[in-house]
């Protein structure tokens, strides 16, 4: 049995419902660009609303994380990856979750015990030391010498202020090496392959921590790692997740993977994640903005190393990995599958895009190649024209040339560091989203998809959404342009309803009851049996999971701002709430 079954029927069998993924674009929360773990989509019920299928939760995630990009080649780094969770809310504590990721690891996946280490909350003037944590390690067979304490790893925050708390990591000794009788957190034989958040704190804008009410818990296990770990393989990417790719690009380049392990492991991480994101029902397209400009960046990094490889970059390698893909992952995500065309087009414009820009990228080099390469120019190339300095090196040397590689070091280093404290409140997350101006955008994306059924067409259907507290973004399908008189009878009408004071309220009820109920609910399958519908007065019915406001008297005036076109038979209006 698959890990990912084996883990949903373990905890099924403890009382967990099985929730499905979430798509990896997330639906209601504008602070990140992908969903980067599994309590994201979650947010809104570890914050204290009522989950439809209760208390205990289980599922696997779909995850995107391109804050580490560079780390992708290396043996365990992913951009995309699956996480395995399963959640309290204000159900059972620290013994039951720590006992069951025991059992789970010890008893299922027959994992000798003297190979697992933990980490615990050492403790401070404010939280003191996991004394509890620490004891039913101990009595549950994890040896002094494998429990270690930390302040800096073993605590989780949603941010300055909310919801807080201890948490403990499992480790796995991976390597040939005879087990350390003393776990060393900074030894990197040992990884994570499993983390335990307790949400038991209230963290205060005056920094006090307080009890909550009703105490969480949110687990997450690395699939790939423990595949990789069950199967005794000290590489991700020579376990079976992966080994059929790798030897696809094997066959593809006629190189053997060792010997051409980063680039080969790039090529099928950057697929993968391109694959995944283009599937995604949100729409995504390779663009310079947001999670477009992720798609285009790890689509070249994939071109630059299939070069690297000697790969015949106009060939159909990409669309044969791809394929290869979708393949093995439809079983349990069918809008690979749904999507198949899109994806392939994605990546097969994208490609021939970035081929036309290496020309001219090369036509630039000419320009500069009369004498040495300074830094300067090496980064432009770079940056500009996606020159990896291993070419601008290459082709340097063949007339005779040296690169400052110092100072093109120097330039790219000062341009991570920008381009990461760039990203951070992209890929924080967290639960700190939702504020009382976002339940109000939430709320105007219903009123505006209904209001364009009426005033443009009853076959429009939401594509995606963006909202910040300065904004909302709303995509939908239409062939056509909207004209003024569209945009204005539009705005007009959600403004009359917003006038009108509507009540909101929202009902749990099955998936066929939403759908015979007349609920707007788009891809349906991905829903979980029971789903929430939020109503609008009696002008709109749509499955969602909040948050919203309690009468659209509260939402303010409501103005669009733009009309445009977002992609193929997609067009976006971004609006404003004054």
């Amino acid at each position: 049995m698959n890990l990912k079954d084996k883990y949903i029927e373990f905890f099924f069998c403890l009382g967990h419902k099985h929730i499905p993924s979430a798509p990896v674009v997330p639906e209601n929360d504008p602070s990140v660009l992908f969903n980067t773990a599994g309590m994201q989509p979650l947010i809104p019920y570890l914050m204290g609303e009522k989950h439809p299928y209760g208390t205990r939760l289980v599922d696997y995630q779909k995850c995107i994380r391109t804050n580490d990009l560079d780390e992708i080649g290396d043996l365990t780094h992913h951009t995309f990856f699956e996480m395995l969770g399963n959640w309290s809310l204000g159900d059972y504590f620290k013994k039951e979750s720590i006992s069951w990721s025991f059992e789970f690891l010890t008893d299922v996946l027959k994992i000798p015990v003297e190979r697992l280490a933990v980490t615990v909350y050492a403790g401070d003037d404010k939280v003191p030391y996991d004394k509890e944590a620490h004891d039913l390690w101990k009595n549950l067979g994890i040896s002094e010498g494998h429990i270690a304490s930390t302040t800096e790893d073993n605590f989780w925050a949603a941010g300055e202020t909310g919801p807080c708390g201890t948490d403990t990591e499992i480790f796995y000794f991976r390597s040939d090496d005879e087990v350390p009788e003393r776990f060393d957190t900074e030894d990197d034989r040992w990884v994570e392959i499993w983390n335990n958040v307790f949400m038991e704190f209230n963290r205060t804008k005056d920094g006090t921590i307080e009890n909550l009410p009703n105490k969480n818990v949110d687990t997450g296990m690395g699939y790939e790692r423990v595949v990789a770990v069950l199967e005794g393989k000290n590489d991700n990417y020579t376990s079976s997740l992966w080994e059929d790719v790798i030897k696809l690009i094997e066959e593809i380049s006629g190189k053997s993977y060792t010997g051409n392990e980063e680039s080969m492991r790039i090529i099928a991480d950057h697929i993968r994640t391109a694959v995944f994101i283009s599937a995604d029902d949100a729409g995504i397209k390779p663009s310079n903005k947001d999670q477009g400009y992720i798609l285009r960046r790890l689509i070249r990094r994939a071109i630059r190393h299939a070069k690297k490889l000697d790969i015949d970059i106009n060939s159909d390698w990409d669309e044969r990995i791809a394929l290869l893909i979708i393949d093995k992952y439809k079983k349990y995500y069918e809008e690979l599958e749904r999507n198949k065309s899109v994806v392939l087009e994605n990546i097969k414009n994208e490609k021939i895009k970035f081929n036309k820009t290496l020309e001219k990228g090369l036509k630039e080099f000419e320009k500069k190649s009369d004498k040495d390469i300074d830094a300067d120019t090496a980064f432009h190339l770079y940056d500009t024209f996606g020159f990896p300095i291993e070419l601008t090196i290459e082709l340097a040397k063949e007339k005779g040339l040296n690169v400052d590689l110092d100072g093109f070091n120097t330039k790219f280093k000062e341009h991570q560091e920008l381009s990461r404290t760039a990203s951070q409140g992209k890929f924080k997350g967290g639960l700190a989203g939702d504020s009382e101006i976002e339940t109000r955008y939430h709320t105007a994306t219903h009123l505006l998809n209904a209001a364009l059924k009426i005033t443009v067409s009853p076959d429009i259907h939401q594509m995606g959404s963006n909202i910040t507290t300065e904004r909302m973004r709303f995509d939908f399908n239409c062939d056509h342009k909207l004209t003024p008189e569209e945009i204005k009878a539009t705005e007009d009408l959600v403004n009359k309803w917003i006038e009108e004071d509507l009540p909101v309220h929202k009902e749990e009820m099955t998936k066929e009851e939403a759908v015979n109920s007349g609920a707007e609910c788009r891809f349906i399958e991905k829903y979980p049996d029971i789903v929430t519908v939020y109503f609008v007065g009696d002008v709109s019915k749509e499955l969602c999971g909040g948050p919203h406001v309690s009468h659209t008297g509260e939402i303010g005036h409501f103005k669009i701002k733009k009309e445009e076109a977002s992609s193929a038979g997609v067009r976006r209006i971004k609006a404003i709430i004054e």
